[in-house]
Formats: structure tokens, C-alpha cells, sequence
């Protein structure tokens, strides 16, 4: 297991990190981008996973149900 952080400075950044980004691999990212039209759309759509950085305990919670399932069906 690995973590690759990516701060993407543009919307096309985006495209740049889907050739780097290893298969079976579980995207996280702030909740806030959900809200950013066609972007948050296609995230939700290819099943990232969106964390509220401003509620410490839904956050913690929705982490520590995503590496249970990543142990569980053996993810990155």
C-alpha cells in the first residue's frame, strides 16, 4: 500500500493524474470539489471518495470506513 498526494494547481491537472494514478487505487478528496459542476459529477461518478474537512468526526468515520473496505477487497 502507498499514498500518492496530488495538489493540482487546474482543472487540467486532472487529466495529467489519471496516467499516474495506479489501477485499483481509491481516490479521496475534499468534499468541496463535489460541488464544482461537471467536476464534482464525474468524481462522484467514478466513485472518489469526498471528505468534509470541516467535520472532524464524519471525516474521521468516512476514512476509516474506506480503509476497511480497502483491507477487505485488497485496494490501493
Amino acid at each position: 500500500p502507498f499514498v500518492i498526494v496530488c495538489n493540482h494547481q487546474a482543472s487540467l491537472d486532472l487529466l495529467g493524474m489519471v496516467e499516474v494514478i495506479p489501477e485499483r487505487c481509491v481516490p479521496i478528496a475534499k468534499r468541496e470539489l463535489l460541488y464544482l459542476g461537471t467536476v464534482g459529477w464525474a468524481g462522484w461518478l467514478s466513485g472518489i471518495i469526498f471528505i468534509d474537512r470541516h467535520r472532524r468526526d464524519a471525516a474521521i468515520e468516512v476514512i476509516s470506513h474506506t480503509a476497511s473496505a480497502m483491507r477487505r477487497e485488497n485496494v490501493r
